[in-house]
């Protein structure tokens, strides 16, 4: 029997800010699931992403939060139609309070790219690629 990638998890320290940033970015997740300790959407292609509370994790095994203030150990990234985009989905996550890890710029791999930080301090890259906004000649 072989193992397949099912769903990414993330513990999450205020589930409805959690909800409320990730709804931000296109996620369809019920309005009424902030109250809850867990909540599992399911994405397009079938993946799941699950939050579950600090509190859930507790209550079955001896888990701890990571220390913060150093590199980060995941990032979810998120693919927009255009440069144009990255810039107005970032200023819009940074105007609702999100804070900015790195400004849109255009990367040597070809994309224009962002950082910003959900709630508990995970990465959520931006990114659309530059090759469309190439001059033609």
């Amino acid at each position: 029997m072989a193992a397949r990638f099912d769903s990414i998890e993330l513990v999450v320290t205020d589930m409805e800010a959690s909800l409320r940033f990730y709804r931000r970015l296109g996620m369809s997740i019920p309005e009424d699931a902030g109250s809850e300790g867990h909540v599992a959407v399911e994405l397009p292609g079938g993946v799941r992403i699950q939050f579950d509370t600090e509190e859930i994790m507790q209550s079955f095994s001896d888990w701890t939060p990571p220390q913060r203030g150093g590199g980060h150990r995941i990032a979810l990234a998120f693919a927009c139609d255009s440069p144009t985009d990255v810039d107005t989905v970032y200023a819009q996550l940074v105007e609702s309070g999100a804070p900015s890890h790195l400004e849109p710029m255009d990367a040597f791999w070809g994309q224009r790219y962002a950082t910003v930080l959900d709630p508990d301090g995970n990465s959520v890259d931006l990114f659309a690629s530059l090759e469309d906004t190439a001059p033609q000649g």
